[in-house]
Parts: C-alpha cells; sequence; structure tokens
C-alpha cells in the first residue's frame, strides 16, 4: 500500500486517527460499567493527547518493529500478500497494544488519578502499577486484534486508496526490501 515514506505517515496518521477514539471510548465505557454520551464528553479531553502518544508510537517504535517481525516470520517470496498483511498487522497489535496500554496506566491511572482527582496515594499507584497496566493489556489486546483486523485495517486502507487514489496491486517485495533496511538501526537481539 504505502510506496513512499511520506505515504508511510500518512497511513500511520490514519490509523491513528481511527484507532484512539475507539480504544478511548471503549476503555472507558468498561470502567463505566457501559456506554453513554457522558463518555464522549468525558473522552474530548483524552483523545487528542492519546493521538499524540499514539502516532509517535507507531512511527517510531511500532511500525518499524513490526515489520521487521513480519517479514521474518513470513517472507513475502513464500506467502501470499494477504498473509504479509495480516502478520504485520499482528505484530503491529502485539507492539503497540502493551506500550499504549503502558502509557495510559501512566496516564490514566497516575497522572489523572494520583495528580488531579486524588483517588489514590502515589504508593499504592507504585505498588500497583504493574498489576494495572497488566490488567490493562489483557482488557484491550482482543479488542486491539479483532478491531484491527476487522474493521480499523480495511477502512484506514480504503481511506488511504481514496487519498492516494491508487489502484489495488500485488503485493511488491522492492517495497519490503526498503522497509527492511529502515529498521536495519533496530537492534539485532529483537531478531
Amino acid at each position: 500500500m504505502p510506496e513512499t515514506k511520506f505515504q508511510r505517515l500518512m497511513f500511520a496518521l490514519i490509523t491513528v486517527i481511527i484507532t484512539v477514539p475507539c480504544f478511548v471510548f471503549y476503555c472507558s465505557s468498561y470502567e463505566a460499567g457501559g456506554f453513554t454520551i457522558d463518555i464522549i464528553k468525558n473522552s474530548a479531553i483524552f483523545i487528542p493527547i492519546e493521538l499524540i502518544l499514539a502516532y509517535l508510537c507507531e512511527i517510531f517504535i511500532g511500525s518499524p518493529l513490526s515489520v521487521k517481525l513480519a517479514l521474518k516470520a513470513m517472507p513475502p517470496q513464500k506467502n501470499s500478500h494477504m498473509m504479509v498483511e495480516t502478520a504485520i498487522i499482528c505484530a503491529t497489535v502485539g507492539i503497540m497494544c502493551p506500550l499504549m496500554s503502558f502509557l495510559a496506566t501512566i496516564l490514566y491511572d497516575g497522572i489523572i488519578s494520583v495528580g488531579i482527582y486524588h483517588q489514590m496515594d502515589l504508593s499504592y499507584l507504585i505498588i500497583n502499577f504493574i498489576p494495572f497496566w497488566l490488567q490493562k493489556v489483557v482488557l484491550n489486546f482482543p479488542f486491539a486484534l479483532l478491531s484491527q483486523l476487522f474493521f480499523i485495517q480495511p477502512l484506514t486502507r480504503t481511506i488511504f486508496k481514496a487519498i492516494f487514489d491508487k489502484k489495488s496491486k500485488e503485493y511488491v517485495i522492492e517495497n519490503e526490501k526498503e522497509l527492511i533496511e529502515e529498521t536495519q538501526a533496530i537492534p539485532s537481539d529483537i531478531k
């Protein structure tokens, strides 16, 4: 799909713009016990913050690592285009879900609960940070994987094609070689 660096940045931006509100509403609804209009009103504060965090994490960590991991597991020369794309989506979720859950734990359970609302003591947060984080990962991972596979990525690809007016093409190995070369700066212990 994206062929240039600019297109990859735009693809990541479209993905984040769709994903972040879905997750903010999902997590807020879970904590409130259901989805209401108040969830939308209260979430409006957090969506811009999470958009920035998610976009930075996606372009600097999620996308480079996920492409490298997916192409190692599913080489394009031996697998169909759809299998390679699915592997990239799964690897992205595997990286971004724990990372964004970590940041959400800092934001919601740390900055907001301790600093703004004083709903919990700082020592309580420090002791329980890892359980809070793991709980968010377990809660978010199934939603992240299913929503990315069946809703967000198909919608992102449709929007991307409409914006860049590109016809659907077969998977081009040269584009993947360029992505692999860009990710060579990633430490080799991840291989």
